[in-house]
């Protein structure tokens, strides 16, 4: 509180009629107003020569840094101040205006303690909102570390699989060691056992040689021996005969001669003549002499003949000997062949132990190779892992003094906005008080103003705190100017409610800026803040599914990760994710989230709906290629669900229709023929055979689609942009693979080159025709049906697979008790899967034949054996939706495609059909599975030509049976 000291000597007496006193003492905030001596004073007044019996305002200010308040004397200009009369009065009047000023000094004191409580209390709050910040950001501090705990347990888990993933392959590298060295033994065995067999043989084959010719030439000499004994006793037989006949030829010419002899006596002594007897005896003697003459002759042709014989049997000892010396150059040529050998097999093992020498090099350089690249990964990760870390110390650190900052911005914001607040409601106040008073004093305190209008007024702290300029008089002016058109205060309400003046509308608490309300903008600190923790955690999730992906992709063998267009990785599973009122929905944001339960699943590709626009909703009526807003949803819910195809690891397969195409124009004949978009093609674009288009193109190369313009694939700037168009849908949609509809329309030569073009990872031919019948039931031999379709797949080169209509058709009829259609006279299954089982895509059902259109539904009841034939044999199966999740068979679909991947079948396994009969199905496929269907009784303890241990895999009694191999 200020003082006012009135000394005799200066203020004198004062006349009351020239003289005012304004005693209007005004509590000013930082001023105290004491009236200099009085020859000062009187000094300064009387300076002014002009005394004008008008009233004027004086106003006189003292500034300074203290809480003192002002005392003001407004003296009149028609009066003076005398200088005092008496003593006493000026003693009576100091000592009244000192206890005044006393009173002022305790109200003022009073005053200052009750704003020191209210600065306390402020303090109080200020600091408990300060404790709450730290709290606030102790939690956020806590939640980062924590975050950050997460991250470094994750981190050590990741190196823990990193480590133990490094110990398993080790330990297959040993057992891949072992492994080698196993063979190796055995090939060595395999290499002696070779040889010996191989010797063996040689000898075996030696000995029989020798003894077939000592055989041969011991029969040889048998018989020229036979030979000569026959003939020699053959000779000496008829030579004794012949002696013999001549003895007896000899006796009886002499007993003839005897008898002549006593005829001759008898005659000569009974008078006959003996010279006629003598004659006749040496006639007879002549014919013996020929006799002997016949026989000497032929004994000497016998002798000749003996000689003969006796040469031949020399010749035949001369061969028997012959043959010995041969057997004895076999014998010898045995013994160097066995010598060769031998040096051979030990060349052999020597080739083979620098071979194996060398593959184990090559294991452990291999090793080497994979650990140190491992290692080299691994520091990769660690430093990756690091910088991570510092980041999000940096980024934390940076967070916390953004978050300092912002408290510290906020704090003064809330400060300001009460300082503000408060002095808007004193504004409104002043500015809407009824009556003012004429002389207001208005005070100019360093560059502060000050409406003083009464001693109970508190208005001072509206501009005490305000700007820290000095306000120029054109403002002051305007302030004055201004004032009288605010409306009065409103005392009560109903006067408030009746008055025509608008109060002064102040901002609602919700509407005033407020940190925690505002909405992020672009280039602000704590959005930037926020953006950067997202991409952190998106390139952690990344960097986490990397990491999950390379472990898959090392589980993987080699043939798993060889990609082929007509096969994909050989064992792939396909999934057709849509039906034929699938576009009756948002389809594509249906689809999406059904791609982590599909990969869970088992699956490995999702055949999605024709992505262009089209005049037919289910998309098989093309018009604009480039415009992907169909009825399944835009381009932008595309990518979103091809992305979390890939996401899971599936692949996306695109459904084009390259056979025609709709028209968006007519020509002048008023036919639709003229196309628009990107590709703006004209009726050059059209097949010339299609009869309701009038195309100027050259004639189809298939079968013509008559409801819609058949594109002719023959011109160059045709097959040109589709490439294009395949292409970007390959690079910048996703599409990782195609299914091409209605292949029958075109050559399958234009699909190889447009496969080439577009590089798919698979593709889907739709090549669909009737099968065979006859009297109305489905003939046995398929052939034809099923060479129709190996022989378009032969024209793509075979960079295309087919889906196997043939297995579909003789499924219908061979789960019904006709279990003998499933083989084929060779043995092999009888459909595209028995010929060309590689580039076989088997199906139940898709959206044409099954689905609400139902062109050839697939028996109901017999879905769940369908899905074990084809889901156990080999091909690439295809799963229809309506199956999956609307018939209920999901977990039926899931256990078979987890039976096929315990058993590693492929689009390539082996077949080996056991039975095949009215009873059931039963096959081997692979070398670890075996499945029937149907009430046959047979398990494969029953099987003489199955070996191994089985193991029941699953059971559904009549319908299949699976076991796999233990």
């Amino acid at each position: 509180m200020g003082t006012i000291l009135m000394p005799g000597a200066t203020l004198g007496i004062l006349q009351q009629k020239n003289i005012n006193f304004v005693s209007s003492l005004c509590l000013v905030h930082h001023h105290s107003l004491i009236f200099p001596p009085a020859r000062t004073r009187k000094r300064r007044l009387l300076s002014n020569g002009n005394w004008n019996r008008k009233s004027r305002t004086v106003v006189f200010s003292t500034a300074d840094d203290s809480n003192d308040s002002s005392a003001d004397m407004v003296v009149d200009d028609d009066g003076f101040m005398l200088r005092g009369t008496e003593d006493l009065v000026v003693e009576e009047n100091e000592l009244v205006a000192t206890k005044k000023a006393l009173s002022e000094a305790r109200a003022r004191q009073e005053a200052i303690e009750k704003e020191r409580d209210q600065l306390l209390e402020e303090l109080a709050q200020s600091q408990a909102k300060q404790q709450e910040h730290v709290a606030t950001i102790l939690r956020d501090k806590e939640v980062a570390i924590t975050e950050l705990e997460a991250a470094k347990s994750l981190f050590h888990n990741k190196l823990q699989e990193s480590v133990e993933e490094k110990f398993t392959l080790e330990s297959k590298l040993v057992l891949a060691k072992q492994d080698a060295v196993e063979l190796a033994v055995q090939v060595e065995k395999l290499a002696e056992i070779a040889f010996q067999q191989a010797t063996s043989h040689i000898l075996e084959d030696a000995q029989r040689r020798v003894s077939a010719a000592e055989t041969s030439a011991a029969e040889a000499a048998f018989h020229i021996e036979e030979q000569v004994r026959i003939a020699t006793e053959g000779t000496i037989l008829s030579i004794v005969e012949q002696s013999k006949d001549a003895i007896e030829k000899a006796l009886d010419v002499a007993e003839k001669a005897g008898d002549y002899a006593t005829r001759a006596v008898a005659v000569f002594t009974d008078g006959i003549n003996p010279v006629d007897e003598i004659a006749s005896v040496q006639s007879e003697n002549i014919k013996l002499q020929g006799i002997v003459n016949d026989l000497e002759s032929q004994l000497l042709i016998t002798r000749n003949e003996i000689a003969k014989l006796k040469v031949e049997l020399e010749q035949v000892n001369a061969q028997a000997k012959a043959s010995e010396l041969r057997a004895e150059d076999a014998e010898k040529a045995l013994l160097e062949f066995q010598e060769s050998n031998r040096e051979m097999t030990i060349q052999r093992e020597e080739e083979i132990n620098s071979l194996l020498e060398k593959m184990k090099k090559d294991a452990a350089e291999k090793k080497k190779a994979a650990s140190k690249a491992f290692k080299a990964e691994l520091e990769s990760i660690k430093a990756a892992i690091k910088a991570a870390k510092e980041t999000a110390h940096s980024r934390n650190e940076a967070y916390m003094r953004r978050c300092e900052a912002l408290q510290r911005s906020l704090r003064a914001s809330e400060a300001a906005s009460k300082m503000w607040k408060h002095r808007a409601e004193i504004a409104e106040s002043l500015l809407l008080k009824e009556e003012e008073d004429e002389d207001a004093i208005y005070i100019v305190n360093g560059g502060r103003i000050d409406l003083l209008t009464d001693d109970d007024s508190q208005k001072w702290k509206l501009l005490s705190d305000g700007p820290r300029r000095e306000t120029p008089h054109w403002m002051a002016r305007r302030i004055r100017s201004i004032r009288p058109k605010f409306p009065p205060r409103k005392i009560d309400v109903s006067e408030a409610l009746t008055s025509n003046f608008r109060p002064l509308d102040l901002p609602k608490p919700d509407e005033v800026w407020s940190i925690a309300q505002e909405k992020l903008k672009e280039r602000d600190t704590l959005i930037e803040h926020v953006i950067e923790k997202e991409t952190i955690e998106k390139k952690r999730k990344a960097l986490e599914r990397a990491l999950q992906r390379k472990t898959i992709q090392w589980q993987k063998t080699p043939e798993e990760t060889k990609l082929e267009p007509g096969t994909g990785t050989g064992r792939e599973i396909v999934f057709q994710g849509f039906n034929w009122e699938s576009w009756r929905k948002q389809w594509y944001l249906d689809l999406a989230p059904k791609a982590a339960d599909l990969s869970r699943c088992g699956v490995t590709a999702v055949w999605l709906p024709p992505p262009t626009e089209s005049v037919a909703p289910q998309g098989y009526m093309p018009s604009d290629l480039y415009n992907l807003n169909s009825a399944y949803g835009s381009m932008e819910e595309l990518k979103h669900c091809v992305e979390e195809m890939h996401s899971q690891d599936l692949l996306a397969l695109g459904d084009v229709v390259l056979n025609h195409r709709c028209a968006q124009k007519q020509s002048p004949n008023g036919v639709w023929n003229i196309y628009g978009g990107k590709l703006a093609w004209g009726p050059e674009a059209i097949v010339c055979d299609d009869p309701n288009f009038q195309g100027k193109g050259n004639p189809s190369s298939g079968d013509v689609f008559h409801a819609a313009p058949n594109i002719d694939h023959s011109q160059n700037f045709v097959r040109r942009d589709i490439k294009d168009w395949l292409n970007w849908l390959r690079n910048d949609i996703g599409f990782d693979g195609w299914r091409l509809d209605f292949v029958r329309g075109f050559s399958g030569t234009y699909v190889k080159e447009y496969i080439e073009a577009s590089n798919p990872a698979f593709a889907i031919g739709e090549y669909w025709d009737s099968l065979a019948y006859e009297h109305g039931s489905l003939c046995y031999n398929q052939d034809v049906h099923r060479q129709r379709i190996v022989n378009w797949i032969n024209a793509t080169g075979g960079t295309s697979s087919a889906f196997d209509v043939t297995t579909k058709g003789i499924l219908h009829s061979a789960l019904h008790n006709q279990y003998w259609r499933l083989i084929d006279p060779q043995g092999k299954p009888t459909g595209v899967m028995g010929w060309w089982p590689s580039r076989a895509v088997t199906f139940l059902e898709n959206h044409d034949t099954g689905s609400t259109q139902g062109h050839w539904p697939f028996p109901r009841d017999k879905l769940t054996q369908g899905y074990a034939y084809i889901l156990t044999h080999p091909g690439t199966p295809t799963i229809f939706y309506d199956h999956f999740y609307d018939f209920g068979f999901r977990d039926v679909i899931t256990e078979l495609i987890e039976a096929r991947r315990r058993a590693g079948i492929h689009c390539r396994s082996s077949v080996k059909i056991y039975h095949a009969n009215n009873e059931g199905y039963v096959a081997q496929i692979g070398d670890t599975l075996v499945m029937k269907l149907g009430h046959f009784d047979w398990n494969p303890s029953k099987e003489n030509n199955l070996d191994g241990s089985w193991q029941k895999f699953v059971d559904k009694g009549s319908d299949y049976q699976l076991w796999l191999r233990q």
